[in-house]
């Protein structure tokens, strides 16, 4: 190679690999600590198992979150070790495997294209473009960028797969054992990446399979009468043959080693090898052979609509509906995959086509509300935008061959020679790059970093609660109850968020109230108290409703009950949540709004009694029969003791009804009665004694006087109303009350 052209083929080289760093150092770690907006359940759960791993509980899987492999979780260790127990030490690593992603792209596609196999003369343009474009793209695609800066392990899978590849070919090339070696450690240590990974080795022995027979169909190929159309030699065969197993008994021999851990624990425990896959299976074993196949035809079509169309939803992995790959990028994809099915015999293109092939096969093979699955789709990456790249190439080959076919060698074409048609191709290309680099940091951190619902999907007010407290001193006998902030299934087994659990690093008990209904919250604080051997400070993190959809109602249940069993100290609040404090907490009293029940008995002819009613207000309790005064800002609280009869089939509903002097009805609050499991009135057992917690919200603008409460039963679906045995009236005073003047 003339020195010229070397000089102009290192500066470009440098130049490509000043922009890729350029652009991942911008989009891969700018404002990592802060954006995305906390750490997400995943994340946490990572966070917890490498804290594991640093108190030396080690193991080769994790089982925790539908489990997990090792490798994500090891490196997140060692980064907690250095940075602290931060969300930057949890996203580090994975943003490092997905910068280390784009330059081990840019190393593959030089390595695939850097040399015509026709021929085997250096095309270095060729592979230095191809292998630069693809690395420019990935490095600036916005759901690269999104799924680069979570802690998702499956990050780790491109990288190691481009390696072992890269490593691979480089090798094989060169007779490098060392080289193989490496492969077959980065193919081995993909058993500890991500579930996807399990399609690797299926990748590496097609392509095996596809090169021998290649190698045998070019021998020379006789075809003798009786034996069939077709005869192979295979004297030569196996003679190459003899010759190449050595270093694939290297490759494969290293990978098997690194990998037998893992591979040893799932021979023990092949359930947990099948159990997320069984979980997210697109194939139900309730379906016909009909219904599988139109359910993955189905699923496959929605993610091809990935390329150029539409994207994957998920705010933690995309912009929602932006599709992977822009319109250019996803024309230029299947010309390169044509070309590609045009040119199989070629290793490069076959390579990249079983790849792309089998490395989507996760996610089409996955069902998901959510379609399509970018995260499932990772593993493919490298390979989709290699095809779009080499798309590019071979189309502005096309072009220029077609354009220009016409003309001698005194043509424009000639003149300005491969090697300058690189650089011209070079800067548009860069050009193209750095527009769409601008393109996604504006949409990422203005669009993306900014949007209203982004802290909700990151459940970032359980960070901001770990980082408050560790604000705050640990003194012993603390306590902090946490209220319900959704309804997913983790709520009714875990103590605590597994991100608040990985950021806190203060010493109070905190405990999630496992509570479905006001009815059944107050046994759940008293269980949550009783279980800690002191308890001198209780502090309840009450939060936005907005926020969580929370039930105003459990946080006033909550306070008045830590109310009458202690002694307030004060509040304090935050951007999600208030803090509220209190001290002395007697453990011993009962944990209910009420010191008794009134006797009160109302038979329905429904199958269903009243058999005891208290209301109160705050930690009061107020006698059945009394007038009193009641600040109309305050909450009444009522409980009704609750009865039901045999074969009882009817779901009912409560209406209590407040009512002037005058007899007219000024305000009424209707809800449909449950029990502490959240049952409907017809599956509570027969004869089960229920109570059942109702507040009362006095209007503003009612009035001063005297005021009677009245309830009424009705049947929810019907609506027909119950009326009391002996009295035939559908409403029954429970109370009168007094509005006062000096409210």
């Amino acid at each position: 190679m003339p020195v010229d052209e070397r000089f102009r083929l290192t500066l470009a080289a440098v130049g490509i690999l000043f922009f890729l760093t350029l652009a991942v150092a911008t989009l891969r770690f700018h404002r990592l600590d802060e954006l995305p907006p906390g750490l997400f359940f995943d994340e946490g759960a990572n966070g917890l198992d490498a804290l594991q791993v640093l108190r030396g509980e080690h193991a080769v899987y994790f089982p925790r979150n539908n489990g997990r492999e090792p490798l994500g979780i090891y490196l997140m260790a060692l980064a907690i070790s250095i940075l602290g127990r931060t969300e930057l030490a949890i996203r580090m690593p994975t943003a490092l495997a997905g910068t280390g992603t784009v330059f081990a792209v840019f190393w593959l596609g030089w390595l695939l294209f850097g040399r015509d196999e026709k021929c085997g003369t250096a095309t270095p343009w060729r592979g230095l473009l191809i292998g630069g474009l693809a690395a420019g793209m990935l490095s600036v695609s916005l759901a690269q960028t999104v799924i680069g800066r979570t802690a998702f392990r499956v990050n780790f899978l491109p990288l190691l797969l481009c390696l072992s590849v890269a490593l691979l070919w480089e090798g094989w090339q060169r007779r490098s054992s060392w080289r193989i070696a490496l492969a077959g450690a980065c193919a081995g240590l993909l058993a500890y990446t991500y579930i996807a990974a399990r399609l690797a080795p299926v990748l590496f022995l097609l392509f095996g399979m596809s090169t021998i027979l290649r190698w045998a169909a070019s021998q020379d190929v006789g075809v003798e009468k009786g034996r069939g159309l077709f005869s192979l030699r295979f004297s030569p065969l196996a003679s190459r043959l003899r010759a190449e197993i050595p270093l694939a008994g290297v490759f494969v021999g290293v990978g098997v080693a690194v990998s037998a851990p893992i591979l040893f624990y799932f021979v023990m425990n092949p359930d947990q090898f099948f159990a997320r896959s069984n979980q997210v299976s697109v194939f139900q074993s309730d379906m016909t052979f009909g219904n599988l196949f139109l359910a993955f035809f189905v699923n496959a079509w929605e993610h091809l609509f990935a390329f150029g169309i539409r994207g994957d939803p998920n705010w933690r992995h995309n912009f929602p509906g932006r599709p992977m790959l822009n319109l250019w990028e996803a024309f230029f994809l299947w010309c390169g995959v044509s070309i590609a099915v045009w040119r199989w015999r070629q290793p490069a293109f076959r390579l990249l086509l079983l790849w792309f092939a089998l490395l989507l096969l996760p996610a089409l093979l996955s069902r998901d509300d959510n379609v399509p699955h970018f995260l499932r789709m990772l593993g493919a990456t490298p390979a989709i935008y290699l095809l779009t790249s080499a798309g590019v190439w071979e189309t502005a080959r096309l072009l220029r061959n077609r354009l220009f076919s016409g003309h001698d060698n005194s043509s424009l074409l000639r003149r300005v020679g491969d090697t300058r048609a690189g650089i011209l191709l070079t800067l548009v290309v860069s050009g193209v790059l750095l527009a769409q680099g601008v393109h996604t940091y504006g949409y990422y951190f203005q669009e993306w970093g900014t949007s209203p619902g982004l802290d909700e999907v990151y459940e970032q007010i359980w960070t901001d609660l770990a980082i408050e407290m560790n604000k705050k001193p640990s003194e012993p006998g603390t306590v902090y109850l946490i209220g319900r902030t959704s309804d997913y299934a983790w709520h009714h087994q875990a103590t605590t968020h597994p991100s608040f659990e990985y950021l806190y690093t203060g010493f109070a008990q905190t405990r999630i109230i496992h509570a479905t209904t006001t009815h059944n919250l107050a046994p759940r604080i008293e269980s949550a108290l009783a279980a800690q051997e002191k308890v001198s400070t209780v502090h309840y993190v009450d939060w936005e409703d907005c926020l969580v959809g929370g039930n105003e109602y459990t946080d006033l249940q909550v306070t008045a009950l830590l109310e009458k069993n202690g002694r307030y100290l004060k509040s304090e609040s935050h951007d999600s949540f208030r803090i509220h404090s209190y001290a002395e907490i007697d453990l011993n009293r009962p944990w209910t709004f009420y010191e008794h029940l009134e006797p009160v008995t109302v038979d329905y002819d429904g199958g269903i009694s009243v058999h005891g009613f208290a209301l109160g207000l705050g930690k009061e309790q107020l006698s059945l029969n009394q007038q009193f005064d009641l600040d109309q800002e305050r909450r009444l609280w009522i409980v009704i003791l609750w009865q039901t009869a045999f074969d009882l089939e009817a779901v009912y509903s409560i209406s209590l009804r407040l009512h002037s002097p005058e007899g007219g009805m000024v305000y009424q609050q209707d809800t449909v009665l449950e029990n502490s499991a959240s049952f409907p009135t017809n599956r509570w057992k027969a004869d089960e004694l229920v109570e059942t917690l109702h507040f009362l919200d006095l209007p503003s603008e009612l009035p001063p006087g005297n005021y009677e409460l009245r309830l009424m039963l009705y049947d929810f679906e019907t609506l027909k109303p119950a009326v009391e045995l002996g009295v035939w009236e559908p409403e029954t005073v429970l109370t009168s009350l007094q509005l006062s003047v000096g409210r």
